[in-house]
């Protein structure tokens, strides 16, 4: 590795570091905080899941794409998708600055099941902040053996993120105060 790739490498891992603690503890903050007033924004929860099952559709669409030795298109809808998560954030903060929260009314088991698939989705969408930058920076620096190591952990749980993002609001929507 040259001297210069390694500077915009510790320059790319700084700037990580920072984005991967400041989203999630200005998404914990905000979501803290109801502003006051506000009406609010019921609409928003379909369209943030339909964003996650876009993102997992074209999650899929993009390992098919570079399995099929199309780069471009490969490169096309990951940077799709990073905006699509990052729309999904702003809305998701969104909403719960503006709603109260929703609890889930389900009883027995289906009760664990959904704590159970809830809780593993939001610690995997905080652990897959990191991961997909780092994934996309190594392609920035033409580092693309480490890219694909780097892929072969950060596609299964964004894709685990992105579809039980769906299953949660599927399993929430009935509770919702509209």
């Amino acid at each position: 590795m040259t001297e210069e790739v390694s500077l915009k490498e510790k320059r790319f891992n700084k700037w990580i570091t920072v984005i991967s603690i400041l989203i999630p503890l200005v998404v914990a903050l905000l979501f803290g905080y109801k502003i006051p007033n506000a009406k609010p924004l019921s609409f928003l929860p379909p369209i943030y899941a339909t964003i996650n099952g876009v993102t997992a559709v074209l999650l899929v669409a993009a390992v098919v794409a570079i399995k099929n030795g199309r780069e471009k298109l490969h490169q096309k809808l990951m940077t799709t998708n990073i905006v699509l998560s990052a729309l999904f954030l702003v809305m998701y903060v969104a909403y719960h600055m503006t709603s109260e929260t929703t609890i889930f009314g389900g009883e027995g088991f289906i009760k664990y099941v959904y704590y159970f698939i809830l809780l593993t989705h939001i610690v995997l969408s905080i652990s897959v902040i990191p991961l997909v930058l780092i994934t996309y920076s190594k392609v920035y620096l033409d580092d693309f053996e480490n890219h694909r190591i780097w892929a072969k952990y950060t596609f299964p749980i964004w894709l685990y993120v992105a579809v039980t993002g769906v299953i949660v609001y599927v399993m929430i929507s009935p509770y919702y105060q509209y």
